[in-house]
């Protein structure tokens, strides 16, 4: 069993966030209401799978 720290739901949490905030940026550009939904949904993503890595390394570090 390897040791998961947290860091690959951190970096999965960034790259969510980056495709949400261009989504959500597009489809403001574009008045596309349904592209800046998809963009808002994956800003949340990812900032939940961030806050899951960072209770990871939390729960790491006391072991």
């Amino acid at each position: 069993m390897t040791k998961d720290n947290g860091f690959s739901d951190k970096l999965k949490g960034e790259v969510n966030k980056a495709k949400g905030e261009l989504k959500d940026h597009i489809g403001n550009a574009t008045d596309n209401t349904s592209l800046q939904a998809e963009g808002k949904f994956d800003k949340a993503k990812g900032a939940v799978q961030e806050k899951i890595g960072e209770t990871k390394d939390r729960h790491t570090d006391y072991k």
